[in-house]
């Protein structure tokens, strides 16, 4: 048996979109940075760009489990001295760009380098159900029935 390594010429991106109504944040993140990995396709290549292009629509009816919407808390540094930041994940949610809870959980999944960059554009996370890629075809991957863990409780 040969172990076949792809080059980038070779790989075959498919389109696919996630609705993460009702999903849990953190287990939404692991399926979707597995899928833009391409950790998912037998001819998986550590060092290539071979997986799919997602598209995450519904970011802002995603849900945490216990009490984390409202003691989960996310900081950022503004470059200034003593100048950290903090917000509560509840805080985001209600905000302007609620995406970002989809997009800042995927992209710590990912290892970072060069390459890190290249797999975290091909994610597209909406806040609403619509989205402007219904040219590219997407397929639909329901998350919710690959693990009964994966839908929160109301």
């Amino acid at each position: 048996m040969k172990t076949t390594s792809l080059k980038p010429a070779e790989v075959e991106k498919k389109w696919v979109v996630i609705d993460a109504k009702g999903l849990v944040v953190g287990r939404l993140a692991s399926v979707v940075a597995m899928r833009l990995r391409g950790k998912h396709k037998a001819s998986y290549t550590p060092h290539v760009d071979c997986g799919d292009n997602v598209i995450v629509i519904n970011a802002d009816k995603v849900v945490f489990t216990g009490r984390k919407r409202e003691q989960k808390v996310y900081y950022h540094h503004t470059g200034y001295a003593g100048g950290i930041k903090e917000r509560s994940a509840k805080f985001i949610l209600e905000g302007r760009f609620p995406e970002r809870i989809v997009e800042k959980a995927v992209e710590r999944m990912l290892p970072r380098g060069p390459l890190f960059r290249q797999i975290l554009g091909n994610l597209r996370v909406y806040k609403g159900a619509e989205h402007p890629h219904t040219a590219q075809q997407p397929e639909a991957l329901d998350v919710g029935i690959l693990n009964r863990k994966n839908v929160g409780a109301k």
